[in-house]
């Protein structure tokens, strides 16, 4: 009797290792057989589906992307405007392991920019999704002059805290990450923009 294979699970699962291959052990050494392995498997397995490590990061971009479509999503539903903006910058914060492996994932393609032209086009488009975003989350609080500015500064503090999470995870625990999160948000004090 022949097994039924789930393709698009398949190709799920594939993706997840290369983001765990790649938020543990760098970029270096993020190969197509190193994600077979995680799998439990040969570099075949992952060629079946993804002919290249370019085509793997590709599909590591369209889940990135596709998952910030969908936090784009929820995040418009949120009526409070305060409370649409602490989620956002709660989903860029590294807040459990799953979170935490990502944006080491991130970091390690980040590195790699300037000598991987895949790597350079992937950057290139996660940027400006997570901007947009940051745009979503307090375009109710703040005239448009100084829309872009803010999204900087929360772009800025939201970068600093994953760097930082990932140099001292023992320091930076997630209550710690939730308690400086709460003192931003009262540092920026954004009253909702009359409409």
């Amino acid at each position: 009797m022949p097994i039924f294979v789930d393709h698009d699970e398949r190709r799920e699962r594939i993706v997840t290792a290369a983001t765990q291959v790649l938020g543990e052990l760098g970029f270096a050494k993020f190969t197509l057989r190193a994600v077979g392995q995680r799998l439990g498997g040969s570099v075949t397995l992952v060629t079946h589906y993804f002919p290249s490590r370019d085509a793997l990061l590709d599909a590591l971009l369209e889940r990135t992307l596709s998952e910030a479509r969908s936090k784009q999503d929820e995040l418009m539903a949120i009526s409070d405007p305060h409370e649409r903006l602490r989620s956002t910058i709660e989903y860029f914060m590294p807040l459990d392991e799953e979170t935490m492996l990502i944006e080491r994932a991130r970091v390690a393609l980040a590195s790699h920019r300037e000598v991987e032209p895949a790597v350079a086009e992937h950057m290139e488009q996660i940027d400006p999704g997570m901007r947009q975003l940051v745009r979503v989350a307090i375009a109710d609080f703040i005239p448009a002059d100084r829309l872009e500015t803010t999204v900087d500064l929360i772009r800025l503090w939201t970068a600093g805290v994953v760097l930082t999470t990932i140099e001292h995870p023992e320091i930076w625990t997630r209550e710690r990450q939730l308690k400086a999160l709460e003192e931003f948000m009262r540092l920026m004090d954004l009253p909702v923009a009359s409409v």
